[in-house]
């Protein structure tokens, strides 16, 4: 206690929980859209038909216009609705009233770049635009901001799919094709007075209402500072928040993409303590800079609410040592033709045991499809509150894999071992780390929990993902990533790339994960030195191939982490002695004797049939043990990190006595 007799309180950390998920549909948002069509329907024919005047038609479709923004960002954001395809729909309904000649998908790309790159300069933010400049030249810049986000598209095209191109494309040429219809048969005047005067004057108030009032003056970047690189505006509310759509807290907005604007003032109340005590910026309706403890003033608070809600780190599981329970099948999914996602139902009383952390996973045991099967996969959601989830991909001749995406049905049980694994990182929320994944395939699954999870945690820190597969149709979870770089706009970039589809333009991310593709990204996109951790996942030719790359380019040996699902089996290359092995597992001590050749895990089966192991490749760690006294070599180690194995710990699958006692602890 000071001596005043007050508590000192420690900053806060962490991005405090919104509270607000995106719903199954907005229909406010909906709404709006539906109002503004009609509204615009209406106004059209009563000024084609009736013979209003202009000075009433294009105020009035000019706010049809700008009411019509605020669903298409929705949209670009996938607020609107859990389901993909109704943001994509209404995107590409909406963005005809706003910019005539450009598609979502477009803009979309554009406002993302916003996101990451807010208040940086031209090159990186493309509504710098709006914000810099003298003053005399900031409405020219709002009424052209269209033809600056042509020019920064155009030198970001290489980074653009061809369908998206060709996309832009055809609508640009229906665009000029109206336009020149409408010129030969005298209609130019009737379309520019509905449409294009209304949509130009709407654009330029959208700059100024969207970008210039939310960013301008402000010099901290989104990288540097989230809660200082945008401001909310407070006062005369009754007025602001319907004419600015909700958009006077727009920092609520870049804090939390996803939440539907109508949901930002409901957000900021909830938390409103926890973003004061990070300093967020604010300012008056009148434009005039607040300090904290003058908002606090203004809005008569109680500094000593803290009403904040950080997400919590996620504990793992509370079992002493791996154990299986049967689980039922609670949801099966398709995230690619020949894959199925598998959700189980994890009763009350087994919750603490199937906790778990980022980048864990299961092994799941059963006689179906095949004789005494056990199988490893990757728990593939946030350990952030998600459901125990892991995804199959189908193999040809696989047994197990045959069965799950072929004769698995909701209510089947399938026993499962406790989560086990340490490939995810240690997430702390007053860390600001940079985090790079490079995985092909199904190693997406702990990849898509670690990053899920870090971007919830630590709000401070970034992730990339460099992901390749053979197609857009064999990518598994697509539609999440998505959404997950919707989501965490500013803070996640995800590099498809894709061996089977060549793109269009010079563009790094065609072919396969090599060692000449990861060179161009580590020049061009991802600067080595400014990454904290390096996660690969996926075949044993990528692991080694990424991993080389990257210590060729002087990335040290420990930010490199690696987990694989299969690795060719090989002759065992230890020789080992006979021992006596003592076993402990689960609080009970047994002793086995042992003839040289065999493994330590050999020996626990015999006096421990359920001693932990899946895939006895030393891929997988779910059999690792600490050695407490004696020696042992192993064969082969693809799942301890160098601080594993100074510790003590070892793969009982691949250890052989070298040393005639033997003690290894299960449960340390």
């Amino acid at each position: 206690m000071s001596s005043a007799g007050v508590v000192a309180t420690p900053v806060p950390t962490g991005l405090p929980d919104p509270g607000e998920p995106v719903p199954r549909l907005a229909l406010p948002t909906v709404g709006l859209f539906l109002g503004g069509l009609v509204v615009w329907l209406l106004s059209s024919w009563a000024a084609l038909g009736l013979g209003w005047s202009l000075w009433l038609t294009i105020p009035v479709n000019a706010v049809v216009s700008f009411t019509m923004f605020t669903v298409l960002h929705d949209a670009v954001h996938y607020s609107i609705s859990r389901r993909r395809w109704v943001n994509a729909l209404l995107g590409r309904l909406t963005v005809p009233f706003v910019v005539p000649y450009a598609a979502a998908p477009l803009f979309g790309f554009i406002h993302i770049e916003h996101h990451r790159n807010t208040n940086e300069d031209l090159d990186a933010d493309p509504d710098a635009w709006a914000t810099d400049g003298p003053w005399w030249q900031l409405p020219f810049r709002w009424l052209t901001i269209d033809v600056w986000y042509a020019t920064f598209y155009v030198k970001h095209l290489g980074r653009r799919s061809g369908r998206e191109i060709a996309e832009t494309a055809g609508i640009i040429a229906l665009f000029i094709a109206g336009i020149t219809a409408a010129a030969l048969t005298g209609t130019l005047w009737a379309v520019a007075v509905i449409y294009l005067i209304p949509a130009r004057i709407a654009l330029g108030v959208l700059a100024w209402w969207f970008d210039w009032l939310p960013h301008h003056g402000l010099e901290v970047t989104q990288r540097e500072n989230r809660y200082r690189a945008t401001r909310i505006r407070t006062g005369m509310e009754w007025l602001l928040t319907p004419m600015l759509l909700y958009q006077n807290y727009h920092l609520v907005h870049h804090l939390h993409p996803s939440i539907p604007f109508y949901r930002y003032i409901k957000a900021w109340k909830r938390n409103e303590e926890a973003y004061l005590q990070r300093d967020a910026a604010i300012m008056t309706a009148f434009g005039r800079d607040l300090t904290v403890e003058e908002y606090r003033v203004w809005r008569e608070l109680d500094s000593t609410l803290a009403r904040m809600r950080p997400v919590e780190v996620p504990e793992g599981s509370a079992a002493s040592h791996a154990e299986f329970h049967r689980l039922p099948v609670a949801a099966l999914d398709r995230p690619t033709p020949d894959s199925v996602a598998i959700t189980f139902d994890v009763p009350a009383e087994l919750s603490e045991l199937f906790r778990f952390e980022a980048g864990q996973h299961v092994t799941v045991r059963t006689d179906l499809g095949g004789e005494g099967v056990r199988r490893n996969y990757s728990i593939c959601a946030p350990a952030t509150g998600g459901a125990l989830r892991i995804a199959v991909k189908q193999i040809p001749g696989g047994v197990f894999s045959s069965y799950a995406a072929t004769q698995l049905r909701v209510g089947d049980e399938l026993e499962l071992m406790t989560p086990t694994g340490r490939f995810g990182p240690p997430l702390d929320p007053a860390q600001a780390k940079h985090y790079v994944a490079i995985v092909a395939g199904s190693g997406i699954t702990p990849v898509l929990s670690i990053l899920a999870t870090a971007l919830e945690i630590e709000s401070d820190s970034h992730c990339t993902l460099i992901y390749g597969n053979r197609s857009k149709a064999s990518t598994m979870f697509a539609g999440e990533l998505a959404d997950l770089e919707a989501r965490f706009a500013d803070r996640l970039e995800v590099m498809h790339v894709l061996s089977g589809e060549p793109r269009r333009g010079a563009s790094p991310y065609t072919g396969r994960i090599d060692a000449a593709l990861l060179g161009r990204l580590l020049a061009d996109r991802v600067a080595a030195s400014e990454v904290d951790d390096w996660y690969l996942c996926g075949p044993l030719g990528l692991v080694d191939t990424a991993r080389g790359t990257l210590l060729e380019h002087g990335v040290p040996i420990e930010r490199v982490h690696a987990e694989l699902f299969h690795v060719p089996a090989g002759p065992s290359t230890t020789t080992g002695v006979a021992s006596s092995v003592t076993v402990r597992l689960d609080g009970r001590e047994d002793v086995v004797d042992l003839v040289a050749g065999q493994s330590v895990l050999d020996g626990a089966l015999r006096v421990r049939s359920d001693a932990p192991y899946a895939c006895m490749g030393g891929a997988c760690g779910t059999c690792r043990a600490k050695l407490v006294s004696g020696t042992v070599e192993m064969d082969h180690n693809y799942a301890l990190g160098q601080a594993d194995v100074d510790a003590g710990y070892v793969l009982t699958c691949q250890s052989q006595p070298t040393s005639p006692e033997v003690t290894v602890d299960y449960d340390g």
